[in-house]
């Protein structure tokens, strides 16, 4: 009998092994495991994962007549009843090493001293570098690449156990676990990875900023100015490099970005990888004395539907005038945000155009703005502006004796009389008109833009003439009318200058650079990619300013 019952049950668990390989095999797990570009639903071992497993497995277990115990930190099963069979045995240890694997928390690991800072880089995009998903992605910090997963089929396990590395990080939750054993590490040793993965200031730190001059130094010895630090060229993308570095000179935009509560209700992506550049530009714990901007350009990339990518240099202004519009537009409440808080301000335009049905006039008329002239139809509208745009003079079009193209000069005092109220500028599209504009509000940050690059039917040319403009103490009101204030607050319009970008080269083969102040020791640098030095004020004035960003100053 003995002899008979012993081959039955080894007959039912032949069976129920079969089944339960037949069921594993069709199971969506091992196909997706089968293939790793597809997201990976069993390696999706996230907290929220595991707390409703948990509960599945809570609810299963007291049906079922068991207990559970909490010994040092970690759970432990207490089975009430008989054993059954060694199937469920083996399935319930599977299930009690796996919940084991996500709480048990330890404070110290044999394999800390693997860890390799120098390997750690977490500017790049948060996938797996084997699957090319983004989800439940973890960094290897012995060798600094991106795997998915901890479980047992996961990347990340894989790899401990092929290459001997066994410290991973997550790179959403920041919590550290050791693989293959798979309990979690909670050592403050690793605090300064945690903050160069995602940097954290205090609203105290960043009203600090503007005050400290102190220089930070980088894990390889190099030393770097927080808020000055070096932008990667990853191919062709200086455009969006000088454009970042002035935006990060206008302290409410570059404060309100820095704590992310600010816009944690934002969906945007680009608003977010934004943040994330500007706290990691300002921050003074880097491993490396530069930053690349690659998830932010990702971000641009697709945002933009690839008007803005890769390879293809573009136009700051442009760029500068695409980002500003879309980050409004994804930040805006009651029809404000930020962006209109610190560069918005007000147009008082008159239109004046000639009425249908009639020729112009070619008499002296409509040289007093029309007047007198009964055909002209006049309008007059408020307009809100981002930016003023400057219009150069035409260069000579002859050489001088020694065949060199002469480089004119013009004030900004001449170009500015554009906003005057009086200056008339003729315009052709929609339709021929006569505009003149008066600037009725003055914004926090005035952004200013010299229009050196025109397109006709063959090339694009570029204006070689300088402008010479103040760096400090520029009083708009010397320069064009401004409306009477109500009160003394509303006053002031002395501007300082924060940030300049230029334009060297030709036009289709030029490059950018950037001269921005740093304000807690007044100092000008000059800025181009990865390279940062000092520079004089004297020779901020020298180049060819394309677009600037100037302060309205504090009077006390």
């Amino acid at each position: 009998m003995g002899s008979k019952r012993e081959r039955d049950e080894q007959t039912d668990g032949e069976v129920k092994r079969q089944k339960v390989e037949e069921e594993e095999v069709d199971s969506p797990k091992t196909k997706a495991f089968e293939n790793p570009l597809l997201p990976l639903a069993s390696y999706n071992d996230d907290d929220e994962e595991e707390r409703r497993r948990e509960a599945i497995r809570r609810r299963d277990d007291k049906a079922n007549g068991k207990e559970e115990a909490v010994v040092d930190g970690s759970v432990n099963e207490v089975v009430g009843g008989d054993d059954e069979d060694d199937e469920d045995e083996e399935d319930f240890g599977f299930h009690q090493a796996k919940r084991n694997r996500a709480v048990e928390v330890r404070r110290d690991c044999p394999y800390l001293d693997t860890v390799n800072r120098q390997a750690l880089d977490f500017d790049f995009e948060k996938f797996c570098s084997i699957s090319l998903t983004n989800l439940n992605v973890y960094a290897c910090l012995v060798c600094g690449k991106y795997y998915q997963g901890r479980g047992p089929k996961s990347h990340a396990y894989t790899h401990s156990l092929e290459a001997g590395h066994h410290i991973f990080i997550n790179l959403k939750t920041e919590k550290v676990f050791c693989l293959p054993d798979g309990y979690e590490i909670n050592d403050p040793s690793l605090d300064d990875i945690r903050h160069v993965l995602n940097p954290r200031f205090s609203r105290e730190q960043v009203e600090q900023l503007d005050r400290s001059k102190l220089w930070a130094r980088a894990l390889d010895g190099s030393d770097y100015l927080p808020g000055l630090v070096g932008l990667n060229n990853i191919k062709e993308t200086d455009f969006l490099n000088v454009t970042i570095q002035a935006l990060m000179r206008v302290t409410p935009l570059r404060n309100f970005f820095l704590i992310p509560e600010n816009y944690q209700h934002c969906k945007a992506p680009l608003v977010h990888r934004f943040g994330e550049l500007t706290r990691k530009i300002w921050h003074a714990r880097n491993f490396k004395g530069q930053v690349s901007p690659h998830e932010f350009l990702q971000a641009v990339m697709k945002a933009s539907n690839k008007e803005f990518k890769i390879g293809a240099q573009s136009d700051p202004l442009v760029f500068l005038t695409w980002l500003l519009r879309t980050l409004h537009k994804a930040l805006k409440k009651k029809n404000t945000s930020i962006i209109h808080q610190c560069f918005q301000g007000e147009l008082e335009v008159v239109k004046e155009m000639q009425s249908k049905g009639t020729e112009r006039r070619e008499s002296g008329d409509d040289q007093n703005g029309g007047s007198e002239n009964p055909n002209v139809v006049r309008e007059t509208s408020k307009m809100p502006f981002l930016m003023l745009p400057l219009d150069l003079p035409p260069p000579p079009l002859f050489k001088d004796v020694m065949e060199k193209n002469i480089i004119p000069q013009v004030p900004l005092f001449n170009i500015m009389k554009k906003f005057d109220g009086e200056t008339i500028t003729e315009v052709v599209r929609p339709q021929i008109a006569r505009m003149r504009y008066r600037v009725t509000k003055l914004p926090p940050y005035i952004i200013m833009h010299m229009q050196r690059f025109t397109k006709n039917n063959f090339f694009v040319e570029k204006n070689p003439t300088l402008v010479n403009f103040p760096v400090k103490n520029l009083e708009l009101k010397d320069y064009i009318p401004l409306p009477t204030p109500e009160d003394d607050e509303k006053s002031r319009s002395k501007y300082d200058l924060i940030s300049n970008i230029v334009h060297d080269g030709k036009p289709s083969e030029g490059s950018y650079r950037v001269f921005v102040q740093r304000k807690s020791e007044e100092q000008w640098y000059e800025v181009q990619d990865l390279h940062v030095s000092e520079t004089l004020p004297q020779m901020v004035a020298l180049s060819e300013a394309y677009i600037q960003v100037y302060e309205l100053q504090d009077q006390h």
